[in-house]
């Protein structure tokens, strides 16, 4: 499922949001990734909501298959390869519904360093870690990242998250509500900041 929520200066510019459907065949995947399905969807809801028109489109795109082979994110390469040099950024959430602590990043020094003042107002709500990654911090967003495209994972705490991944036990009674309004708040933070900046992140 794909959906933009169309820029208004910068329309053919794209911040990709995510999460993906399918879960693993013992659960309902709920934490894995219902939530991130959710958290994806939620970030285009507050935009709306509080009326904040990004500049750039706002993609939200909840991916197939990631337990499976990568089905939907290898459609999506094949059909998108060509627009990757306009997608400013890629972030995905596929790590839980848990507190968010910041994000997993692949970037460059400098786009990380242009990213700081954004996680500094998400300082309330604790999610204020950049870690720099040499792998893609998702695998829906593997080929967008290994193309160049700025990518950011959610980052969790994970104390808990194996207790029930891939299990019988993901179901929705896991997820907690407030720590999900936590995720979609520092998602949308980001979202916005990187669909509103004056210039794209550097590659």
């Amino acid at each position: 499922m794909i959906a933009d929520l169309k820029g208004s200066e910068h329309p053919e510019e794209m911040v990709v949001v995510s999460g993906h459907l399918d879960s693993w065949d013992l659960g309902t995947g709920a934490i894995d990734d219902g939530a991130g399905v959710v958290i994806a969807m939620e970030t285009a809801e507050l935009m709306q909501r509080l009326k904040l028109r990004p500049k750039r489109t706002l993609r939200v795109i909840a991916w197939m298959d990631e337990e499976n082979g990568g089905g939907g994110s290898q459609a999506y390469t094949k059909d998108h390869t060509n627009e990757f040099p306009r997608h400013v950024a890629a972030i995905e959430s596929d790590a839980g519904a848990a507190h968010p602590l910041g994000f997993d990043v692949r970037m460059s020094a400098k786009a990380v360093e242009i990213l700081r003042p954004v996680v500094g107002v998400l300082s309330d709500v604790g999610a204020t870690i950049l870690q720099p990654s040499s792998f893609p911090p998702g695998a829906d967003i593997a080929a967008m990242s290994e193309a160049g495209v700025p990518a950011l994972g959610v980052m969790e705490d994970g104390r808990t998250y194996f207790h029930y991944h891939h299990t019988a036990a993901d179901t929705l009674d896991k997820v907690v509500p407030l720590e999900l309004r936590e995720n979609a708040a520092a998602m949308a933070v980001m979202a916005y900041a990187l669909t509103n900046m004056k210039e794209p992140l550097p590659r």
